[in-house]
């Protein structure tokens, strides 16, 4: 990977979310040139069901901006920006809730052709707002197949839906992603109103992972086998070439008829931002760890939700979790508005923290301290944000948030 050229990495993270079909994924290939659902399931269903990544170049010329795909010959490269393509169909909100800790700010995508809001463009909404992301821009996208009066009262509903929350003043920029058009208005606005979060690369490093793989084709021989890949987001700190790292919760052994789990340890071989290899990693962008892990630890994203770090240097791994709760007024995505019942004992609820999803279990309930038995640990800092979801029919439905205490 050594002859790769060396790039610039993103500067941040940017999450696409909204409702199904709104056009995150259009978007993003007109932004970046690249088209990120690349799972078969994806191609066949048409939907997005991992997240995708892709790196988008901000180009300027005489104050207007362009994307990659419309830069005039002379514009200059002014900024490059990670996009994070989450899923937006309801029963995949676990996957765009891992993805939402690795981004620092996010487009939510409104269709000008449907009522708004539709169901999972409350919840994104929501989650966005639990997690604590506080900088979003409104993509008001398919401008070309609605007339002035239909885009005009479909821009009333957006600004009704986000006047009670704390996004009420983001930009709402008309679009149409499949024929670039306001597409140098959005970027303008990214340019304007994502700017770059203050970071100590001092820090000791902190890796969520969304993705791991194995890049190894089938039947090649071991000696042209290279290890198993890391793909996420650095929250704090930097990783480069050559760093021993750790891996938790890591993988699984049985000890005594007991469940034991165990970190990996690891070197990292190559850093990677797009198809590019960079020298060293800092937060802002995903980015992609060649490692010497053996390919069978990484295969389909068995180490997706992990935090990579240096060894010794991260949290403890839980089994139990201590909350405490807050729960919402009425369960978000639902289509009939329901009250959030209180918790009750022995209540299974989905959790997400950092980019790990669990399932846990309520053991205690007391004021201000809910003990919840995880069937997959996590690891997690105390006064982590956990996000709580409630089986509700078929989906999980997004019911409120805990804090680790």
């Amino acid at each position: 990977m050594s002859d790769k050229k060396q790039a610039i990495q993103p500067d941040m993270s940017i999450g696409l979310v909204g409702h199904v079909d709104h056009g995150k994924t259009t978007l993003t290939e007109a932004l970046s040139g690249k088209w990120t659902d690349t799972h078969s399931e994806e191609l066949k269903r048409g939907i997005t069901i991992r997240l995708g990544y892709a790196n988008a170049n901000i180009y300027e010329e005489k104050g207007i901006f362009y994307s990659e795909k419309t830069k005039p010959k002379d514009a200059k490269m002014v900024r490059t920006v990670s996009l994070v393509d989450s899923p937006g169909h309801e029963s995949l909100m676990a996957t765009m809730l891992s993805g939402a800790a690795i981004i620092d700010a996010a487009l939510l995508m409104v269709s000008a052709n449907e009522p708004c809001p539709q169901p999972q463009t409350v919840e994104h909404l929501m989650a966005l707002e639990i997690i604590g992301i506080k900088n979003i821009i409104i993509v008001q996208n398919k401008i070309d197949i609605v007339d002035e009066k239909q885009a005009k009262s479909n821009y009333k509903e957006i600004k009704a839906l986000i006047k009670p929350t704390v996004f009420k003043n983001a930009p709402i920029i008309p679009i149409s992603a499949q024929h670039n058009v306001n597409m140098d208005l959005l970027l303008q606005t990214i340019m304007e109103h994502f700017k770059v979060p203050k970071r100590n690369p001092k820090d000791n490093p902190m890796m969520f992972v969304a993705r791991s793989f194995d890049v190894n084709k089938p039947g090649s021989q071991i000696k042209n086998m290279i290890g198993g890949v890391l793909g996420g987001s650095l929250s704090k700190g930097s990783l480069k070439t050559g760093d021993k790292i750790e891996i938790k919760p890591g993988y699984m052994v049985e000890e005594k008829n007991k469940q034991v789990w165990k970190s990996l340890t690891t070197t990292i071989t190559d850093v990677m931002s797009g198809n590019d290899t960079i020298k060293e990693a800092f937060p802002g962008g995903s980015i992609a760890l060649l490692t010497n892990l053996d390919p069978s630890n990484v295969k389909s994203d068995s180490l997706a939700g992990s935090i990579v770090g240096l060894p010794g240097k991260l949290p403890e791994v839980l089994d139990e979790l201590h909350l405490e709760i807050t729960l919402l007024e009425r369960v978000v995505g639902a289509k009939d508005k329901l009250v959030v019942n209180p918790i009750k004992m022995s209540e299974p609820l989905m959790i997400n923290v950092n980019s790990a999803t669990s399932v846990g279990i309520i053991t205690s309930m007391k004021k201000k301290d809910t003990v919840m038995k995880l069937k997959l640990p996590v690891c997690a800092d105390k006064g982590s944000r956990v996000t709580l979801s409630r089986q509700i029919g078929q989906r999980w439905r997004l019911i409120g948030f805990g804090i680790i205490k």
